[in-house]
Parts: structure tokens; sequence; C-alpha cells
């Protein structure tokens, strides 16, 4: 998915404000931040650093931003780095002031928010240097929690990913319940053909990619083979389609399985089991 120059984090500014109303509204409840309001002074001002404390690659940082001016239309925000950026730790990634009940208010969801893309970004950028230079292009998946899926996409695209489906209606991919329900692979692919999309077939054995192939599939997916396999696989293929594998597939295994000569290989684990990169906020008085 390609974002449009108006957009945060992939949102355009109707799912920005819905996303950042229905954040705000699940951490502050009905009677907003109660703690603030009877221990922070109406008016006081703050000042506020936000700096990574491990080396990580940014994604998230506009969207973050967008929380605190969404309560603090007038806050001042300086931002220092960009979406995409590697950062060692202790680099600072923005300074804000703004009213103090605000900004305590829209903490956390900006520091979840950022703290999970960028732990999305900094996971994928190491798959996709343990890819780097051999012509196989990392992806992502479906594996993503929902209602975040934008932005966790997002979040991959900033750490060297290129998005798959991002969702059901982008393309056709038939997968092993597809064809045992369909009643084989021959003609799953030729009914997916009326759809007009490119038809993906996964295939997990080598003797299911002619019948594929024959039927037209323009695309195969190759789930949990070794790489053994795979290279057999780009052997019989030839190039007549691309050949993406998955399944599986760790940081330590990615490079093995690029080498065979697959396309692309799709991950999971970027948007599913990404930790949280370790971000921090400290507030002093403003001036």
């Amino acid at each position: 998915m390609t974002a449009s120059s108006e957009s945060v984090a992939g949102l355009d500014p109707a799912a920005l404000e819905s996303f950042l109303a229905n954040a705000l509204s699940e951490d502050l409840g009905a009677g907003g931040d109660v703690t603030t309001a009877f221990t922070i002074e109406e008016g006081l001002r703050l000042r506020a650093e936000i700096a990574s404390r491990q080396d990580i690659v940014v994604a998230g940082l506009e969207l973050a931003a967008a929380f605190f001016s969404r309560l603090d239309p007038q806050v001042e925000i300086d931002r220092l780095v960009a979406d995409g950026e590697r950062v060692a730790a202790g680099a600072v990634l923005m300074r804000l002031e703004g009213e103090a009940r605000a900004m305590l208010s829209a903490e956390r969801s900006a520091l979840n928010t950022l703290q999970h893309l960028s732990g999305v970004a900094t996971l994928t950028r190491a798959y996709a240097d343990a890819v780097a230079d051999t012509g196989c292009v990392l992806l992502d998946t479906r594996k993503t929690i929902p209602g975040l899926r934008v932005i966790e996409k997002y979040a991959a695209r900033m750490g060297g990913a290129t998005n798959h489906r991002m969702r059901l209606d982008d393309g056709v991919l038939i997968k092993d319940n597809h064809i045992a329900m369909c009643g084989g692979v021959e003609k799953a692919v030729r009914s997916a053909k009326a759809s007009g999309l490119e038809v993906q077939v996964e295939v997990d054995l080598i003797e299911q990619i002619e019948p594929a192939l024959g039927a037209g599939a323009d695309r195969l997916l190759c789930d949990n083979m070794s790489p053994a396999m795979l290279r057999e696989a780009v052997s019989l293929v030839a190039g007549r389609v691309p050949i993406e594998a998955s399944g599986g597939v760790r940081l330590d295994t990615i490079r093995v399985i690029a080498e065979t000569g697959v396309d692309f290989v799709s991950v999971g684990r970027i948007t599913q089991s990404a930790p949280a990169a370790d971000i921090g906020l400290d507030y002093s008085p403003a001036s």
C-alpha cells in the first residue's frame, strides 16, 4: 500500500482522527485523567524529551506527536528524526513543550504507539538486513493485531519490508483449505482466475507445482519447504512465475532461504511478535 502525502503512519485524515479518538477514549474513559486533574495545577506548562534507550529504527513518531496535539492544539513539537531512521541508544527523537495536564494525559497512548511501531520497524530491519544483496524481497503478512494492520504494515515498510496483501480483497491466495473444499488445485485456480486478480497458490509439495502452473497460477507460495525443496522448486519453475517462501522463517534461517533463489520471503513474526522498543519520556518545568 502506498501512503498519501497527507497520511500519518499510513492513516488518512479520517482514519487518523478515528484512531486517536478511540485510543484516547480507551485510556481516559468517561472521567478523564483523574490523577492529573487532582494533582497538577491548571495552566502549568511542561517540557518533554522523548529518547530511545536502545538502538532502534524509528516508526510512528508523527502518530505519537498527534496524540499530544489532539489534547493541546498549541503544543510545540520539535521532531529531531524521521520515521525509518536508525538511531542509537540515547538519541533524542522529539522535544515538546505544552500544557502539563494535556501532555500527561496523552503520554501513555503516544508512547505505547511509538514503542510498538518502532519495535516492528526495528525487528523488520534486522530481517531486511539479513537478506540484503540476495535479490530476495522481504514481505510482511496479515498476521497483525486486529485494528492495527495499517500502522503495523506502515512500520514494516519503515523497517525495509514490502507490504503483501493489506486485505483479503487485494488479491487471491489459494491455500490448502480452499483447495480441499473446492475439489483440487486445478479447479480452485481456474475458478479464481475469473476474479481478474493475480492468483497465488500455496504449495507444500513439489508435486503440487505443475498442476498449479498448468491451471494458470500467477505466483506460488512455497509453504514450510526446506531449503533443499525450495531449490528444487526454483529449478522446476525456472522463472515462469515468482516464488514466495513462507512458514516458520526466523532471523537465523532467512538468509539460507533467500539464497535458494526464491523471489520473496514472507515473515509473520515481524508484525506478530516484535518486542516493543525501549523509548522513554522525561519532563521538566517550562520556563
